[in-house]
């Protein structure tokens, strides 16, 4: 179960924060299939802690030997034994440690892995409400947080509690009247913990919202600077940045004064302890009911409480700060996680010639001689008095190239993106194909892929960008998925060949180079079905015609809906389907939409008399 997030001021719809009850549940899941390697771990532990508490009794022999004054040659038994128990407690200690470090590794990797692949299934309007910040956030600050927490925290928690439960027994042993002067700091203990976790949880999940909303403001005003500067924005874009860096200012000194009420708290109750301890060991002592030396190591046992009471208490910190984190990538994961296909469907269809998509749409797998894609009655909306599509039905033949035209705001990308996969409509169906085109034979996890104009460029070699569709490819089928699209003479010309690094920090691709590369990966998927979503759009007029040339090649033999960003790309196409206000309006070949009086011939003469701008149509 998760609960929405809290939208600050009108900005993004925030993604959900998983629930306490589910947050416990989704870690018992992760910690699940180590849970030998957790039990050996807390065991040795036990072993090492259990071990350690010698060292007081040993101190109050040695105490004892000297108060009776015996011989200098009676200490050297206990001072050996010191030696030995702080050589086998410093091993153990290690190896426990280490098994509860390998644990929390282990669990941390499974669920970045498992973060990971729900964020990347996200549906896109989803994602798109949310903003980029808020999910870059919890990437980076919350799984940071996370991490810290387990290598740190967890070890030295688990340390600090059978420490704290082994010396309480240990007290017992001595006289069950030290136990109870120590009990007398507990009170104070457990209300400053109380205290402080009711404050702790709320403020720290606020500061992680109010830090998300501010990362995505500042990605807002920057990304949209050119935008900002052109509307004469910038006074109150920089104003609504102030606000929510004031607002998680706020919160982080809101968060340092909680901290610091809580040590303050902590140190009464040490002060009440010990000296509750201290005078029960003076009256003992005093009425022939303990020796010396065991007041010492009553006293001595209480003192080394100090450490680990407060390093457990202490924690409470890091493990508020990252539970928060933690139900935020909890919350995400839910988010994304959708219903396994029923027998007999395929896998949801690819983004970007191999980005997974959700399997959210209903598809059915169909014979190779059916439509290769049936719309069934699609209709989508961004949110309440928002629609986009209407009960849009569309069939795609094997084999068929049909383009999508319209004005802007028509609705192209949305069905585009429906029919892709990697969107949820909000009724109606879509059914995918199950092995047609050049993929006749066996699409295997590649039945459809998106291309779209906004391209990226993974960081790392040419070849191993272009292996993100097919893993197993060889330099051979590289070049010749290359060759395919026109952009093996370029590939190869670059310092290194394909071996030169491209990306982030590497050589840098021009938009067009960039969408060759994006359609060399869709012949690498070879997908069943290809959506571009105009995909040669971002190279401008020079590089326009090399990249219709390439989209040709690389759609040539298999089923493709392209939404056509020039009506070159239309009079190519078997078919044209006119997109009005989220409805086909029209629906034929070129020529015949052309040659009638409709909205396809408005679209034609108006972008037929002005080719040297080829605005969007």
């Amino acid at each position: 179960m998760t609960t929405d997030s809290p939208t600050p001021d009108t900005g993004p719809e925030l993604l959900p924060i998983a629930t306490t009850a589910r947050t416990r549940a989704a870690l018992r899941t992760l910690i699940r299939p180590d849970r030998g390697l957790a039990l050996t771990g807390i065991g040795i532990l036990v072993a090492a802690t259990a071990v350690g508490l010698l060292v007081q009794p040993l101190l109050g022999r040695i105490v004892d030997i000297v108060a009776d004054g015996r011989p200098a040659g009676d200490l050297t038994l206990p001072v050996v034994l010191l030696v030995a128990v702080a050589v086998v407690q410093g091993l153990t200690t290690t190896l426990g440690l280490t098994r509860i470090a390998r644990l929390g590794e282990t669990v941390l990797a499974r669920l970045r892995e498992r973060f990971v692949e729900r964020a990347l299934n996200l549906p896109a309007d989803r994602l798109e409400r949310a903003g980029a910040g808020d999910l870059t956030a919890r990437v980076t600050g919350d799984v940071a947080r996370v991490a810290e927490a387990v290598r740190s925290a967890l070890p030295e928690m688990a340390r600090s509690v059978l420490a704290i439960v082994l010396t309480l027994g240990a007290l017992a042993l001595l006289d069950v009247r030290f136990l109870l002067a120590a009990l007398l700091a507990v009170p104070v203990q457990l209300l400053t913990a109380r205290w402080y976790v009711r404050r702790a949880l709320t403020l720290y999940a606020d500061q992680r919202v109010a830090n998300g909303a501010q990362q995505q403001q500042l990605l807002e005003t920057i990304g949209g600077a050119v935008t900002v500067r052109g509307h004469r924005l910038e006074e109150q874009h920089t104003e609504r940045s102030a606000g929510r860096s004031r607002k998680a200012v706020d919160l982080t000194m809101r968060s340092v004064n909680l901290v610091l009420g809580f040590y303050g708290r902590l140190h009464i109750a040490e002060y009440i302890g010990l000296a509750a301890v201290l005078i029960a060991g003076f009256w003992l002592v005093r009425d022939g009911a303990v020796s010396i030396g065991t007041a010492t190591a009553a006293a001595l046992y209480f003192h080394s409480l100090f450490g680990p009471v407060n390093a457990a208490l202490v924690l409470l910190d890091d493990a508020q700060s990252a539970a928060a984190g933690l139900a935020r990538l909890v919350g995400v994961t839910d988010l994304a996680e959708q219903p396994e296909p029923a027998a007999g469907e395929p896998a949801a269809g690819k983004a970007e010639a191999g980005k997974a998509a959700p399997a959210s749409v209903p598809r059915q797998r169909i014979a190779s001689s059916e439509a290769a894609v049936t719309v069934r009655a699609v209709s989508h909306a961004y949110g309440p008095g928002r629609p986009v599509l209407h009960e849009v039905s569309l069939t795609l033949e094997p084999g068929e190239h049909v383009a999508l035209v319209g004005t802007s705001g028509a609705g192209k990308s949305t069905l585009a993106r429906i029919v892709a996969g990697v969107q949820q409509p909000t009724s109606g169906s879509v059914t995918a194909p199950a092995g047609t085109g050049s993929a006749a034979a066996g699409v295997g996890e590649h039945p459809v892929v998106l291309v779209t104009q906004e391209v990226h460029v993974f960081t790392g070699t040419l070849a191993e960008d272009l292996r993100l569709a097919r893993p197993d490819a060889s330099d051979a089928d590289l070049r010749t998925a290359l060759a395919t699209v026109h952009a093996l003479e370029w590939a190869e010309a670059l310092p290194e060949g394909l071996a030169t690094v491209v990306g982030e920090g590497g050589h840098r691709l021009d938009p067009a180079r960039a969408q060759q590369l994006a359609l060399a990966r869709l012949v690498l998927a070879d997908p069943a079905l290809a959506v571009l979503d105009e995909a040669t759009a971002e190279a401008g007029s020079a590089g326009a015609r090399v990249l219709e040339r390439s989209a040709e090649a690389a759609l040539a033999g298999r089923t493709a809906l392209v939404v056509a960003h020039r009506l070159t790309q239309a009079v190519a196409a078997d078919r044209v389907v006119v997109l009005e206000a989220g409805r086909v309006v029209e629906s034929g070949p070129h020529d015949e939409l052309r040659d009638a009086d409709g909205p396809y011939a408005a679209l034609w003469h108006a972008w037929s008399g002005s080719r040297t701008t080829a605005p969007h149509p």
